[in-house]
């Protein structure tokens, strides 16, 4: 595109056709934020998060099971995922295991339990200590 003191364009031009298009890209935003808001008020009300384990502004909840209590308030929770690869269709099993605050020592080894994340309560610990869900036999 040839510059514009080459084609001897008045600035007057310029300004003029630069208002003009942001007018029209004014008008523009205007609909599209009109349509986005009838959009939502025809949509239907969302319904409370079922089945999810987190959400906006919740904490997440885990469930496991204790493979150590040995330190004091201190459990630790082996989380077993089972899923099915995306490509390969088999299922594959993994592990984590995280830190979690025992305020009573009420969980045992062996036992299955719910623990839900936390602010850091030490350099490892991250997550609470619920409910425990099952006793070991």
């Amino acid at each position: 595109m040839p510059d514009e003191h080459e084609t001897g364009r008045d600035p007057a031009d310029r300004a003029e056709r630069r208002r003009r298009n942001a007018e029209s890209r004014r008008r523009w935003r205007l609909r599209r934020r009109e349509k986005e808001r009838a959009a939502r008020a025809e949509a239907p009300a969302r319904e409370p998060l079922r089945g999810k384990q987190h959400g906006p502004g919740r904490p997440k909840t885990r469930q496991g099971v204790v493979v150590s209590a040995k330190p004091d308030k201190t459990i630790t929770v082996r989380i077993d995922v089972t899923r099915r690869h995306r490509e390969y269709k088999k299922i594959v099993r993994e592990s984590t295991t995280l830190h979690a605050h025992d305020e009573r020592n009420e969980a045992h080894e062996g036992d299955t339990v719910r623990v839900v994340e936390s602010r850091p309560l030490s350099r490892t610990k991250r997550w609470r200590l619920t409910e425990v869900l099952e006793r070991a036999r």
